[in-house]
């Protein structure tokens, strides 16, 4: 089967441990480049993020990004799809957000608006800042989140709860159940993931594939997480990383090695380059 686009998870996929991009990941994606095929990113990650790495990374295609709230094509600088949260279901979800004490934040394109909780808040800023900074992503910390929805006026396209208990994830996954009009899911064992409804990776990419008129079965999709299921579904050939969720393996075609060891590259190479 000769494949003309491949949708690469960023975050315990593409990336190492360290949140880099290995030298032997970077030149498999650009060798695949360079036969034609399309290079996408698709991440759960922020929009800025998401574009930082696809330029610096020299592949400038499309990239899908806030789990699939947004396509953003580099080359033509448009938008090819939003899909945005309702203003009273993200205030809605921020109630049942301060009401369990959980810790939060949400983001638009380019800015994250961080709860401020105590020196979690510090730490957790402080651990990303350099990062954030180098990919051109603004911080606003606040104390009410009524005032920042209602003065700012953010286009929100995703919110991640955290919380380091498994059991108080699942029940506040329970209570978010109970909200209309979003779709959940997670990207990290301590994280819980909120779009607007029929937001998904799976979405965009049935989205993007039929504007470049590629067939489903000419697509591989490479992942680590809950977030990647949807488009496993979609691909031709779903490849699951080593380092992966238990729970992939049921939609995955093939495992390759972990993000710490090139197993991105390996897979590009062996199911897509060396069979063309």
């Amino acid at each position: 089967m000769k494949y003309k686009l491949i949708a690469i998870d960023m975050d315990g996929t593409l990336l190492n441990s360290e949140r880099k991009v290995s030298d032997k990941n970077r030149n498999a994606l650009l060798r695949a480049k360079k036969k034609g095929i399309h290079i996408v990113l698709s991440t759960g990650r922020i929009l800025g993020s998401a574009l930082y790495f696809s330029r610096n990374l020299g592949l400038n295609n499309h990239v899908i990004a806030c789990n699939g709230a947004l396509i953003y094509y580099l080359k033509g600088q448009n938008f090819l799809y939003e899909n945005s949260m309702d203003v009273n279901t993200v205030k809605e979800i921020v109630e049942l957000a301060e009401k369990n004490s959980i810790y939060y934040y949400f983001y638009d394109k380019f800015t994250f608006y961080l709860r401020e909780c105590g020196s979690e808040i510090f730490d957790y800023y402080k651990y990303y800042e350099k990062d954030w900074v180098k990919q051109g992503i603004e911080i606003e910390i606040f104390q009410n989140p009524i005032d920042i929805l209602e003065h700012n006026r953010p286009t929100i396209y995703k919110f991640v709860f955290i919380d380091e208990s498994e059991d108080k994830l699942l029940d506040f996954r329970e209570k978010l159940k109970q909200i209309k009009g979003i779709s959940i899911s997670s990207s990290w064992y301590n994280n819980i993931e909120v779009m607007s409804e029929g937001v998904s990776k799976g979405t965009a990419l049935e989205y993007l594939i039929k504007e470049l008129n590629i067939a489903a079965s000419e697509v591989v999709a490479i992942g680590d997480n809950e977030n990647d299921i949807s488009m496993f579904k979609v691909a031709g050939l779903a490849i699951g990383m080593k380092n992966g969720i238990v729970d992939i393996k049921d939609y995955v075609d093939v495992i390759t090695d972990t993000n710490d060891e090139d197993g991105v590259a390996k897979a590009i190479e062996k199911y897509v380059i060396n069979q063309l």
